[in-house]
């Protein structure tokens, strides 16, 4: 029986059915999530994806590494050779302490990757590996979404990945008593007076940078998402079975083909961007980690 916003056997879902259920996440409550946040549910589809994507980053840059030689690079050696050079000039000026930029050079180009090849799940075709989840399950109304960037929970989880990176470098720094006596001390000062709108500064602050850094990569990517949908849905409405043929079915055929190949197009922009301002607002907070109030 169908529940939630699935429909009943022989009947063809909605345009808002289709959309609803390619947002619905395979997780452990069995069904989509209701509320904007619910930390009793776990998504595995988008752990799963991302477990796998962040294992095929790193083993890319194992490969190409291990056929890199000092002549004439090849085109894959030459494209990381790009990046290290990105990233390693972004690490300089942003963060000034040598010993640091020995391990957040390699974890930012790391992250670029992993990010971008997160986003870049958005080009496969939308119904491709739901479909395909289905069959493999038995459950022909089973979720499945393949975009870990495009759910909050794991755009969330990768900012709060690197807000525990700077815990660590705050106290690394500056020591568990220094970072502690900044807490309670700044922005306003050293004064009894003010320990507790400085504590509760501090802590909206890291909150702020938080859920800031995620929602900006969640809702690029999000927003994504829903224009390939409704694209897919503009060649649904030309395709639809047992339909008669009119004048208007190869007008809509054309449109979708433009549509869909120039959204592409312009996504590759976006999902490039969207990695790379990721890891930029990442060296930036982590270089405030390094800084003193």
């Amino acid at each position: 029986m169908a529940t939630g916003h699935e429909v009943a056997a022989g009947n063809p879902p909605s345009a808002g059915d289709y959309v609803l259920h390619h947002l619905g996440n395979f997780n452990s409550s069995g069904h989509p999530q209701t509320a904007i946040v619910d930390f009793s549910i776990f998504n595995y589809d988008t752990f799963f994806f991302s477990l796998v994507l962040g294992a095929a980053a790193c083993l890319v840059m194992w490969l190409i590494a291990r056929k890199a030689r000092s002549g004439a690079p090849g085109r894959a050696q030459a494209a990381l050779e790009i990046l290290v050079e990105m990233v390693d000039g972004q690490t300089k000026m942003i963060v000034h302490n040598e010993q640091s930029r020995r391990f957040v050079g390699p974890l930012a180009l790391t992250v670029f990757i992993w990010v971008f090849l997160m986003n870049s799940m958005d080009f496969l075709p939308v119904d491709l590996l739901p479909t395909l989840w289905q069959k493999i399950s038995g459950n022909d109304h089973a979720y499945l979404r393949v975009v870990p960037t495009a759910d909050l929970s794991g755009a969330i989880g990768l900012s709060a990945g690197v807000l525990l990176i700077c815990f660590f470098y705050n106290i690394k720094i500056k020591g568990l008593g220094g970072w502690v006596h900044e807490l309670f001390t700044a922005p306003f000062g050293n004064s009894p007076l003010f320990y507790l709108p400085n504590f509760a500064m501090q802590c909206v602050e890291f909150a702020a940078k938080t859920i800031s850094h995620g929602m900006r990569l969640f809702g690029n990517m999000y927003a994504g998402e829903l224009v390939f949908l409704l694209i897919a849905m503009l060649g649904g409405a030309w395709a639809m079975p047992g339909e008669a043929v009119t004048w208007i079915d190869p007008v809509l055929a054309f449109f979708h083909i433009l549509a869909g190949f120039i959204w592409a197009v312009f996504h590759i922009l976006v999902i490039v961007l969207q990695a790379f301002i990721f890891v930029a607002l990442a060296f930036v907070y982590i270089g405030q980690a390094h800084s003193s109030h």
